[in-house]
């Protein structure tokens, strides 16, 4: 991959790490899987457990979000994973909206699209939106291959797996790289982009296309493969909850290392290094 144009001035070098295209698909990735977990969740409440195998059986979910009446009548909300159980009231299993008391519901109304329970425009918004990504990331898959991107900026090379543990330690005392070295990805940005590009991308629609009964139907080899549907179904959560840990520390990397310089770079391509004053 060729170096990033730059442009100097004042000690300030402007390094143009984000083309047009990488920052279309970027906030297109954005707005897609924002959609698609909320009108997921939606798709979800629908039936809030989840069973490995072929078949659902009802009885013996191996994780479930539920909504159980106290003795007082009081509903509670409870996460039940391998049969381990846990009080989620007022978030899972059992919230309220706008103010009214409790109500069953897997997942409160602000986290799903529509808020209000509608299993049909859940799964239109959905299957929308993951055809959108499906395509947004084809185009960003191919310009990454042909420009060099994909090796020269997201692979990691063995002398930078190397580095991870002292990567790791510098992270965790907040420090980033600065001057030359912010050129380019640390490696674990690498190794965090290509787990989500090669990784649970690839699951989210390999277990989305298994869970379609016509899909399925036509490519039973898919549910062998994981399987089964309900296997994909867990497969798919699990994927997306990978998704949503992926954009949490993100966005807190993102904070902690500059957000106007991240944000910025993302908008208009240019990432800006500041030289560090030597002192005499």
């Amino acid at each position: 991959m060729k170096p990033f144009p730059e442009r100097t001035r004042r000690g300030v070098t402007a390094v143009y790490r984000h083309p047009v295209l990488v920052r279309l698909t970027h906030w297109l990735n954005a707005l897609c899987l924002l959609v698609l977990l909320l009108s997921g969740l939606q798709i979800l409440n629908a039936h809030p457990a989840f069973y490995w195998g072929e078949v659902a059986r009802f009885a013996e979910p191996w994780a479930a979000i539920e909504a159980k009446p106290r003795d007082d009548g009081e509903l509670r909300g409870r996460l039940v994973v391998a049969g381990a159980s846990f009080d989620t009231t007022g978030v899972l299993g059992a919230s309220a909206a706008g103010g009214e008391q409790l109500q069953a519901r897997a997942f409160p109304s602000w986290l799903t699209l529509p808020s209000y329970p509608d299993l049909g425009a859940g799964r239109r918004w959905h299957f929308a939106f993951a055809w959108i990504l499906a395509i947004n990331g084809l185009i960003y898959g191919m310009f990454a291959v042909l420009s060099g991107r994909l090796t020269g900026l997201i692979w990691p090379s063995l002398a930078e797996l190397r580095t991870v543990p002292r990567s790791v330690w510098d992270h965790l005392r907040l420090r980033f790289a600065h001057g030359d070295a912010a050129r380019g990805y640390n490696v674990l940005q690498k190794l965090a982009y290509a787990v989500v590009i090669f990784g649970l991308m690839p699951l989210m629609l390999l277990t989305g296309l298994t869970m379609s009964p016509a899909v399925y139907a036509r490519l039973p080899l898919l549910g062998d493969l994981l399987g089964g549907r309900q296997s994909a179904r867990t497969l798919h959560f699990l994927a997306a909850s990978g998704l949503v840990a992926f954009f949490a520390v993100h966005i807190a990397m993102v904070v902690a290392a500059g957000p106007l310089n991240e944000v910025r770079s993302m908008i208009t391509g240019w990432f800006v290094i500041r030289r560090e004053k030597v002192k005499p």
